[in-house]
């Protein structure tokens, strides 16, 4: 391992180059124990390097230069660990389904639904408007009256001999 007490004086090339061989893999091993991924601190580590091969004319004392490497390091790791929070809040706000039904109780009610359309259909007009204008339009039975042409009292009657006919004909679903 090659370790320098000082690189006043060294090209850029030449001092990354020399800091890279001795210093690269214990940078990756501070990177992975902060991040707990050996990847990212990898790119970590090599974004350091890069970034410090680039500032080199400007760094005010090169002899530090391991110790601004070390700095680069833990500060990305916190800025990767601080992204890496927000994007797990993300996905699990919008992949959360709050008690999302299996896909055999998916089919299972729309078979349902199937089945009571059908009836649905079976049934004499009046009472197939009133149920539909009650429980699909969401009318009341003042309004449900005044489309019908008919009483309150009518939307009533159409309304309940249809749901007995609907839960008699689907009583075996359940």
């Amino acid at each position: 391992m090659v370790v320098a007490d000082s690189y006043t004086g060294w090209s850029a090339d030449e001092a990354v180059t020399r800091l890279f061989a001795a210093h690269y893999q214990g940078l990756v091993r501070l990177a992975t124990l902060l991040l707990r991924d050996s990847a990212v601190a990898e790119e970590i580590v090599q974004d350091a390097y890069v970034q410090l091969h680039a500032r080199w004319r400007k760094l005010n004392d090169t002899d530090k230069a391991l110790a601004y490497l070390r700095t680069a390091v833990v500060n990305r790791s916190r800025s990767a660990l601080r992204h890496r929070a927000v994007v797990e809040r993300f996905v699990a706000r919008s992949t959360a389904a709050p008690d999302a039904p299996s896909a055999e109780a998916g089919a299972i009610e729309r078979l349902r639904q199937n089945a009571v359309v059908a009836t649905l259909a079976t049934l004499p007009p009046r009472q197939r408007e009133a149920l539909v204008l009650r429980y699909y339009a969401d009318l009341s039975e003042a309004e449900i009256a005044e489309t019908m042409g008919c009483s309150r009292g009518a939307v009533k009657s159409h309304t309940a001999r249809g749901l007995a006919t609907l839960r008699a004909q689907t009583e075996h679903w359940s």
